[in-house]
Parts: structure tokens; C-alpha cells; sequence
């Protein structure tokens, strides 16, 4: 690690990882000094490195924006990916129930592994209904926009809250502002990139104090699927398109 001359939270030497601004296909980066965590004592760096993005990106969701509470249901469509895998773990870990929706049986039981109290395989079960019948989802993260946004609104609890961090089937779609309005629900959502500067660094503090201490005790952990060497990034994409992958994905540079 090299380090600016006005940085002064880490030295050369220093085990790290970062959240990055882009460019992060490469054996050098940079990025701001207040964005950068410790590496969670005992973990490997292969592992480290699959931390950041997820855990930001949830932290900043399910947690700050969506305020999910010990007790709550949240359902998280996409159970199995990385950001999934985390989310399942940290709320567990912060006393929710968690509920998530996935593609294949086996994604579904490795999601209940995790601590997912129902796994719903979204081929053959219908997770509004579910939901519905478990009194609803008081926090839904979706990541895939699109038709899900209509099914998402019944599927919440009075009072829910339906945070959007993706749109992989579409970011337009029609919507019942009926339902919303007289049953208080909140439509809300964040993408990391185009944050400032002091909102990261925020999160990254609050990781520090909250979330890294579950890490390093061993509470949680992230999920790993598989490595590839920088040079085969394409046939990690391909891995990822496939749908095939439980947890991170992650490309190895020469150590």
C-alpha cells in the first residue's frame, strides 16, 4: 500500500480494503483515505476483498435508509448473491427475521444456512402470497426493479419500507400510489458512486464500529463462490451472467 502525503489515518504496511470510486480491475487504485477499512483480524485478503461494495451498499440500505429494527421481516430478492449473502447475515445478526427469494433449490438452502428463516424459490412459489401470509415485509431490498416493483407494494407490511439498489429487469414501471399513500409506505433507494466524499466515509465509520467487531469475532463472514485471475475477468462475468454463483466472485492479482 502506498500511501498521499496528507493521508494520516493509515501508514505503509497497513492491511486494508476499500471501497473504490471505479477502477478497481487492476493491481493499483486509489481512493479516499476515509474509505478504506482494516482488514478484519484473521481473514485473508482474498476474502477482505469481497467486503466493501457489499457491506456499504447493505449498511447503507437496509440499515440507515430503511431503519430495519430487531424483530422486523425483511425479504431480499437475489438470497444467493453477494449483496444477499451479506444482507441475510447482518440482519440476522441485528435480531431481524429475514426472508429471501432465489432461482434454484439449492441457492434456497444455502440461503437457509445462512439464517434465512424461508427460502422462496421465485420458479415455483409466489412471494407475495407468502409474505402476505406472514403479515408482510417490513423492509423489501430489491435489486431487480422492473415487474417486481407492483409485486413488491402488496407484498409489504403496512408502514413498509421497499429499498431499490438495482434495476436488472427495468427502471420504469407503473405504480399504485393508492396503496402507498393509505398504507404509509416508503419507496427509497441509493446507489454508492455518486455519493460524497463524507456520506462513504460515514458509512465506512459506522462498518467500523458495528459491523467490523461481527467479522472479526467470526459471527459473519463473507460468502465466497470463486476466484479468477485478473486476466480471466471475462469468464468471472460469464460465471456471474450464468446465474450459477452463491456469494462473491472475486479476481486475484499477482501477489
Amino acid at each position: 500500500m502506498a500511501v498521499g502525503d496528507a493521508v494520516s489515518e493509515w501508514k505503509i504496511g497497513d492491511q486494508v480494503c476499500a471501497l473504490l470510486p471505479g477502477g478497481g480491475y487492476a493491481e493499483y487504485a486509489l481512493t479516499h483515505q476515509s474509505h478504506a477499512l482494516p482488514v478484519p483480524e484473521g481473514m485473508d485478503l482474498r476474502a477482505a476483498a469481497a467486503l466493501c461494495e457489499t457491506f456499504f451498499t447493505v449498511w447503507s440500505n437496509v440499515f440507515q435508509r430503511a431503519a430495519l429494527r430487531a424483530g422486523e421481516r425483511l425479504l431480499v430478492h437475489g438470497g444467493a448473491s453477494g449483496i444477499g449473502t451479506t444482507a441475510i447475515q447482518l440482519a440476522r445478526a441485528f435480531g431481524a427475521r429475514v426472508y429471501v427469494t432465489a432461482g434454484q433449490d439449492e441457492k434456497c438452502k444455502a440461503c437457509e444456512a445462512l439464517g434465512a428463516e424461508r427460502a422462496i424459490n421465485y420458479r415455483t412459489e409466489d412471494f407475495v402470497d407468502i409474505m402476505r401470509a406472514e403479515g408482510g415485509a417490513d423492509v423489501i431490498l430489491d435489486m431487480v426493479g422492473g415487474p417486481y416493483l407492483p409485486r413488491n407494494i402488496p407484498a409489504l407490511a403496512d408502514d413498509g419500507r421497499l429499498v431499490q439498489i438495482a434495476f436488472l429487469q427495468g427502471a420504469k414501471v407503473e405504480v399504485n400510489f393508492m396503496q402507498m399513500m393509505t398504507r404509509r409506505l416508503t419507496l427509497t433507494g441509493s446507489t454508492l458512486r455518486p455519493q460524497s466524499d463524507a456520506a462513504k466515509a460515514a458509512i465506512a465509520a459506522q462498518l467500523r464500529t458495528q459491523v467490523w467487531p461481527l467479522l472479526e469475532s467470526g459471527q459473519i463472514a463473507p460468502v465466497m463462490d470463486s476466484s479468477f485471475d485478473l486476466t480471466e475477468a471475462a469468464a468471472a462475468h460469464a460465471r456471474m451472467e450464468a446465474s450459477a454463483h452463491i456469494g462473491k466472485i472475486v479476481l486475484e492479482v499477482a501477489p
